[in-house]
């Protein structure tokens, strides 16, 4: 019977011993989690003026090839590149042999054309005759008229010669010979996506900077909204017309453009808080769910100082880590605490 006894409080004893050291090994198991502190601030929903931000190259408002459309010798070019015009000047003459023949021909015809019209006043001459020394008349006038505008070659406008492809002397079959470009208003056109069709409107005033003056902005009208979409890029193009009295613009220039397109309401967070996966171009954020980070992919919208709109599966009132992120992966316990406790933490650590 005593050896019954002692043996079922050996096994009691045993039972007992192991129960202890299975609470002692949960006990130290939880103590081991390792929780790191973040600081964490909730998702607002912020309305925020939207706008547009896409990239356009400047043209000359107005840009033309000046050429004549008489073959022939370049008698004179009387500008060089670089050499600012003005609307009506002389830019280069042809040779004017043909223009001196035809302007003696139309002299000669202006003398027999009065002479006939004077016989048929008098009665001495048909009508049909005079009609046709009239009609002679008015065509060699267009003619004539013709010859001095491709002698006597001018600017259409005012503005800057681009190019010189021929020198004076040399013969030129109707191919340009200089390039004048309008530069003190110039012009961009801008493929914008289709979502904000509706929104764009003539008239409309947008801002365009360029890193060669990167404390500058210049300011631009939307001139012509094209009413179709491209098919492939699902994107419709806008014409800007902009003001260049300063001529610090020059047609040719990269600029990047900013176009209001009206208010929306979004979801906008710390853009400290977003972090980048490691040879992408993909972003995430850390979301408080209870005791531990839950990683969540979003997408980045427009920007504002020290905020960025983002676009996932967060919603409004989402805590997101703000500080200490960089830490965490997905399912990092935490412990949330303030800004000055980790600051403390990150000195002691240090």
């Amino acid at each position: 019977m005593n050896k019954v006894i002692k043996l079922t409080f050996v096994l009691m004893l045993g039972v007992m011993l192991a129960s202890c050291t299975k609470e002692s090994a949960d006990t130290s198991a939880t103590e081991s989690v390792k929780k790191e502190k973040v600081e964490t601030e909730k998702i607002e929903m912020k309305e925020i003026d939207r706008e547009v931000n896409l990239p356009s190259t400047l043209q000359g408002y107005e840009t033309r090839n000046i050429s004549s459309t008489i073959s022939g010798i370049i008698d004179q070019i009387f500008v060089e590149v670089g050499d600012k015009v003005s609307k009506g000047q002389l830019l280069v003459r042809m040779d004017p042999t043909q223009y001196t023949n035809y302007k003696l021909q139309y002299a000669n015809l202006g003398v027999e054309m009065e002479r006939v019209k004077a016989l048929k006043e008098a009665g001495s001459v048909s009508q049909q005759t005079y009609d046709q020394t009239k009609v002679q008349y008015d065509q060699l006038g267009e003619t004539l008229a013709l010859y001095e505008k491709n002698t006597f070659v001018k600017a259409d406008f005012s503005g800057v010669i681009t190019a010189k492809n021929f020198e004076s002397g040399e013969l030129c079959a109707g191919q340009p010979i200089l390039a004048l470009a309008q530069i003190n208003v110039l012009k961009a056109y801008i493929n914008i996506p289709e979502l904000y069709f509706p929104q764009i409107k003539k008239g409309m005033s947008l801002t365009l900077k360029s890193e060669i003056y990167p404390d500058k902005e210049f300011k631009g009208t939307v001139e012509i909204v094209y009413p179709t979409i491209d098919v492939s890029s699902h994107t419709f193009t806008v014409k800007v017309k902009i003001p260049n009295s300063s001529e610090l613009l020059r047609p040719g220039m990269y600029v990047n453009t900013t176009l209001p397109v009206g208010k929306a309401s979004t979801l906008v967070v710390p853009y400290q808080a977003v972090l980048k996966l490691i040879g992408s171009n993909n972003r995430y954020i850390f979301i408080r769910d209870g005791d531990v980070a839950k990683r969540v992919d979003v997408e980045l919208g427009q920007r504002f100082d020290k905020y960025v709109e983002i676009i996932g599966n967060v919603k409004e009132g989402d805590e997101i880590i703000t500080m200490g992120q960089g830490r965490l992966v997905d399912g990092s316990h935490i412990e949330v605490v303030t800004r000055e406790q980790l600051g403390e933490e990150q000195i002691v650590k240090e």
